[in-house]
């Protein structure tokens, strides 16, 4: 669904990983009838750059795709990033992220 949901806005290209991290909140796993308590909580990552335009409809985006009303549901974070280059062809900036005849 968050896919779908990025997508939807134009934001073409995520990156995403599993991760595990350690907070208050724990998760119970039980293994072979044996209740195993513990604070590494799985899960997944996804990170994405985006153009100014495109920020307010992507975090709208993930607000409503990634919402289940539960703890753990996560949690967006924005940074500016102060250039990038496309290895191949040496483009710079803006230019370096998306197509050739895009706006």
């Amino acid at each position: 669904e968050v896919k779908e949901a990025l997508n939807a806005v134009n934001i073409e290209f995520i990156t995403f990983w599993d991760v595990r991290g350690v907070g208050k909140a724990t998760q119970k796993r039980i293994y072979r009838g044996i209740k195993y308590d513990t604070s590494d909580i799985e899960r997944i990552m996804i990170t994405f750059i985006c153009r100014e335009k495109y920020l307010d409809p992507a975090i709208k985006a993930l607000l409503q795709s990634a919402k289940t009303g539960q703890v753990g549901d996560g949690k967006i974070f924005v940074s500016e990033i102060s250039d990038g280059y496309r290895i191949r062809t040496g483009e710079q900036g803006d230019r370096s992220v998306y197509l050739e005849g895009e706006e």
